[in-house]
């Protein structure tokens, strides 16, 4: 499990930075500056996320396992439906149904905090 928590903190890495100047230079030609801001939160995340899961994963414990699949799944669901609602509104299709979503993966976001403070906390 390690080996996937780095691979995947590698390529949220890499893929945030695609995304950020995907952002800095197509997308701001046809978003607005709310939806362009949105889509900035999305990478923000994404990267902090991205480092955030490089070191849980070189910390080798399976109990880092929970934190790890928390940090994965939610920043999937967050950043990357902020990408799907920013770009299909761009496209005049917004899928509506992707909302929910964002919420859904914050809040697992919190849970591999909580799950990492109470790690610390016990040692």
């Amino acid at each position: 499990m390690t080996q996937i928590i780095l691979i995947f903190g590698a390529i949220y890495g890499f893929l945030a930075v695609i995304l950020g100047a995907f952002g800095a230079h197509a997308l701001k030609k046809i978003v607005s500056e709310d939806q362009l801001k949105s889509f900035e939160t999305g990478v923000k995340y994404q990267i902090y996320h991205a480092i955030v899961l490089l070191l849980v994963g070189f910390e080798i414990k399976e109990s880092n396992t929970y934190i790890g699949l928390c940090f994965i799944v939610g920043t999937f669901l967050f950043s990357f439906s902020i990408y799907g609602l920013i770009l299909s509104s761009a496209k005049g299709k917004k899928l509506r149904f992707l909302g929910p979503i964002t919420p859904l993966g914050g809040f697992l976001l919190l849970i591999g905090w909580g799950l990492l403070t109470y790690k610390f906390i016990t040692g």
